[in-house]
């Protein structure tokens, strides 16, 4: 028996307010080049290609509750990152260290968070759960 997600989906859609972009480097940094006057890696222009836009939302992560590590016990970190996308199932799959961009928001009232428009995240785990209707990305920030 097949579920019926269209209702859910259209509340979904109604958090997915932010206008996202996703960016891929697909040569990584094998095309960057040299600058010796600095010894800095420069990547040519343009370097990156968009693999993806359209509705989403960048959200902070709920971070778990921090215990102390009982002596010689292995202990998970929590996570480093402070965000996580949520993008519609159909988006483009993505990768690890691929860029997110904030470009505007859809929300009536105006975007969830200013601050967020115009920022990049990159792509840290890309597998964090994907749903009927939704697909996690955990995301850093960069800039």
């Amino acid at each position: 028996m097949a579920f019926d997600v269209e209702g859910v989906r259209r509340v979904v859609g109604r958090i997915l307010d932010d206008k996202l972009e996703a960016w891929r480097d697909s040569a990584g940094r094998a095309d960057d080049v040299l600058d010796e006057a600095t010894g800095q890696l420069v990547q040519p222009e343009p370097d990156e290609e968009l693999v993806w836009d359209g509705l989403g939302a960048v959200m902070p992560y709920g971070r778990p509750a921090i215990t102390r590590p009982i002596a010689g016990a292995v202990a998970v970190e929590p996570p480093t990152t402070e965000y996580q996308a949520v993008l519609p199932v159909g988006a483009s799959e993505l990768r690890r260290d691929d860029v997110i961009r904030v470009a505007g928001s859809v929300r009536p009232k105006g975007p969830r968070d200013p601050q967020l428009v115009g920022r990049r995240f990159r792509v840290s785990d890309e597998a964090v759960g994907t749903f009927s209707v939704v697909r996690i990305v955990r995301i850093q920030a960069i800039d």
